[in-house]
């Protein structure tokens, strides 16, 4: 195998996916910092609302996320993958408007979770504010992968970068105020998300009728693989998400200081995972693309060089989080309880990097592959069958809090892995016989 041939290959690819998703994660980023030097009670009220707001969104984005697989294997049958370009905005369409009713149906519940008064209406303007967002938050993210499918990946993921910028300048301005604009806390952090995410959805659609034609057409097996590729895919992310932004939920319950600490360690765990998540997505496209045209030696070729490059990465981003957790801390807050209780669970989430990265590389193989029920099920058994019972009794019975749910996710990583793993060398061992 010629390593370097395939590795430049995928970043060729991924360099600018990485890019876009570091633009994306960090516009989160940005709104957990300004809430951060807002107030402690903001950034707990922000961490919350997004927990509850990522296990109903993240549905979608699986759904969405089955469009690059679908078409690279299509184009690699030799097939024009430009003409699913209309079926794709209305399936984005379709899932927006089920989203956003689902959150205005969540927000009344907010009242029965038994969070801290002062953070209820906090939480629930947030949501009600983004729900309104779930349009063009899948109308931008169908574009990005349509594009993705044709490997068409610098303009998408430069508009996410430079709008990272534009996100913090305009949340700075909406949370504290300044001339005729008024202080709005939490509430203006939504609204300058919002903006920022439908500039980004309204300028990638005129890019997409810049470079192509298109021409309407309708396709109802389309819908239909979607669905049979995108929900597994869809309910593998729900069922981490959940898990883990449920730990901000019950630590909510507990006091806002641990919904707040959780917040900021899943943020600077999100902006680590957005390489490897990167790596995955190239992962997908080239071996979705080999796998159309049934060229296994290409397909196992990337498959594997995907895989080390991604874990080699959070390797040394394990390393960085554990020699400098009180640097990244401190770049989101001063509250010294809050640095206090967040440094040492840095250093658990270290180790948990790792694991992180391989499996997200392990889930873009099989997502080329078009098996992804195997990644809904790994995670089923190892978040929720293992990892979340283990969190709940190390955090609630042998009062290690957040450092519980940490160790708990560690022993999940590796077993997901193992899981994964083991799929897919039987997987391809099958088809090397075949």
């Amino acid at each position: 195998m010629n390593f370097s041939y395939y590795a430049k290959e995928l970043l060729s690819i991924a360099l600018s996916i990485i890019m876009g998703n570091l633009g994306f994660i960090l516009i989160g980023a940005g709104d957990v910092l300004i809430a951060g030097r807002h107030s402690t009670d903001t950034l707990a009220a922000v961490g919350i609302a997004t927990a509850i707001l990522n296990c109903l969104i993240i549905f979608g984005i699986g759904l969405i996320s089955s469009i690059t697989p679908i078409l690279s294997n299509i184009r690699g049958e030799g097939q024009s993958a430009a003409k699913y370009f209309y079926p794709t905005l209305r399936f984005a369409f379709f899932i927006s408007v089920i989203i956003m009713i689902a959150i205005l149906a969540v927000i009344p519940l907010i009242d029965l979770m038994g969070f801290e008064q002062s953070l209820v209406k906090q939480v629930k303007d947030f949501m009600f504010i983004t729900a309104f967002s779930t349009f063009v938050i899948y109308l931008h993210g169908s574009l990005k992968e349509f594009l993705q499918a044709h490997e068409i990946v610098f303009f998408p993921n430069l508009l996410n970068l430079i709008c990272v910028v534009f996100n913090v300048a305009l949340c700075a301005l909406f949370v504290f105020g300044c001339g005729p604009v008024p202080s709005m806390g939490v509430v203006g952090i939504a609204a300058a998300t919002f903006i920022v995410r439908t500039f980004m959805a309204v300028v990638l659609l005129i890019y997409c009728y810049k470079i192509m034609h298109f021409e309407d057409y309708t396709d109802r097996e389309y819908y239909k693989s979607i669905f049979k590729i995108g929900l597994p895919i869809s309910l593998a992310i729900l069922i981490e998400f959940a898990a883990f932004n449920s730990i901000a939920v019950l630590m909510g319950r507990i006091s806002s200081i641990y919904a707040a600490a959780q917040n900021l360690v899943a943020v600077l765990m999100a902006v680590f995972f957005m390489i490897p998540l990167a790596i995955s997505n190239a992962i997908a496209v080239k071996v979705g693309f080999a796998n159309g045209s049934g060229n296994l030696y290409d397909l196992k070729n990337y498959s594997f060089t995907g895989i080390f490059i991604s874990a080699g990465f959070m390797l040394c981003s394990g390393v960085i989080l554990a020699v400098f957790p009180e640097f990244f801390v401190k770049l989101f807050t001063s509250d010294a309880a809050l640095i206090k209780i967040t440094v040492p669970i840095l250093y658990i989430a270290a180790m948990f990097q790792i694991f992180d990265g391989l499996q997200v590389s392990l889930s873009g193989v099989f997502k080329g592959i078009k098996k992804t029920g195997v990644v809904m099920l790994a995670n089923l058994t190892a978040y929720w069958f293992v990892s979340f019972p283990l969190g709940c009794a190390l955090a609630f019975k042998y009062k290690l809090y957040l450092a519980g749910f940490w160790y708990a996710f560690i022993f999940g990583g590796i077993l997901l892995c193992l899981i994964m793993f083991a799929f897919l060398v039987s997987y391809l061992r099958r088809r090397a016989v075949n």
